[in-house]
């Protein structure tokens, strides 16, 4: 697949924090001013049959349009972080810096590791770590990532530095998954998860060749089939990550291609259930992809 990348509602009071008091820029710079953000139509029914909360920022690159709902309300990021991980990073090493060996402990081990779990001793290129984080969720990768980019605080200035306002970074996994209502920790917003997704995934940020690598793993991730991909047309292609976490928090965020060649699409979902059990439900993701899908083809 190659993308065609041109640069009963839950309460308020299980939000893992208030609304973000700032917003990165949600639409593609332009001469003539982007369409108004518009809600999206059928959430609130989605909600309520999924006892769940939902969060959405969707941008047609080629319009300008953007779909939301609850797009300034923060949410548990999850493992979509490991997107930005991985983005952060193409941006700042050398070239030879990508096949230098990073060492595997045993004590970096966790209990979700399937790649990194077979190096221990050996250690992987950074290459291949940014792989694993993104295309099987490698926990011990990610941390791995985040210490090579000097810790949570150093990532979060770098996501300022982007102009992302609001993503906050403050622990690795697995704690950062707690999800705990209320917490603002490893929380970000739909709208500014998605401006950062577009700068990283499709803008100018990254290097050409830093770029295709970026979407050559999106494409190629393994944990996102009943998710965004179960949402969009036959044929369409998806690049996505995703992210689970307490509190039935589970996210995808993609960049999602039509089979016309049209713009492509970036679309986020951040969803959770409130309750520390609840299970997470893919299907939720799928149903507000094809919600999404359906507007933004009218």
């Amino acid at each position: 697949m190659v993308l065609a990348l041109a640069g009963c509602g839950a309460p308020a009071a299980t939000s893992p924090g208030p609304p973000s008091s700032g917003r990165s820029s949600s639409t593609p710079s332009s001469s003539s001013a982007a369409p108004a953000a518009a809600e999206l139509a059928g959430v609130d029914a989605l909600e309520a049959a999924y006892a769940a909360r939902v969060g959405v920022w969707a941008l047609d690159t080629g319009t300008g349009q953007v779909l939301e709902h609850r797009a300034d309300e923060r949410f548990a990021h999850a493992s979509t972080l490991k997107l930005l991980l991985v983005g952060l990073l193409l941006d700042r090493v050398p070239d030879a810096e990508l096949d230098a060996v990073v060492p595997i402990g045993a004590d970096d081990v966790l209990e979700y590791a399937p790649v990194t779990s077979q190096h221990v001793g050996t250690g992987l290129p950074l290459r291949e770590l940014m792989a694993a984080a993104i295309t099987v969720s490698d926990n011990t990768a990610a941390n791995l990532l985040v210490a090579r980019l000097g810790g949570p605080a150093q990532v979060q200035a770098a996501l300022r530095e982007l102009g992302n306002p609001t993503t906050r970074v403050d622990r690795v996994e697995p704690d950062l998954n707690e999800a705990l209502p209320g917490d603002p920790r490893d929380t970000s917003t739909p709208a500014d998860l998605g401006a950062t997704v577009q700068q990283l995934v499709l803008g100018d940020v990254l290097a050409p060749d830093r770029r295709a690598l970026l979407q050559q793993w999106l494409r190629e991730n393994t944990t996102g089939d009943a998710a965004i991909r179960a949402g969009v047309p036959e044929g369409w292609e998806v690049g996505d990550k995703t992210g689970s976490g307490g509190y039935g928090t589970r996210n995808d965020v993609a960049v999602v291609q039509p089979d016309d060649g049209g713009a492509p699409l970036v679309v986020v979902l951040l969803t959770d259930r409130g309750v520390p059990d609840a299970d997470a439900d893919d299907g939720l993701l799928a149903d507000a992809t094809r919600l999404v899908v359906d507007q933004l083809a009218r």
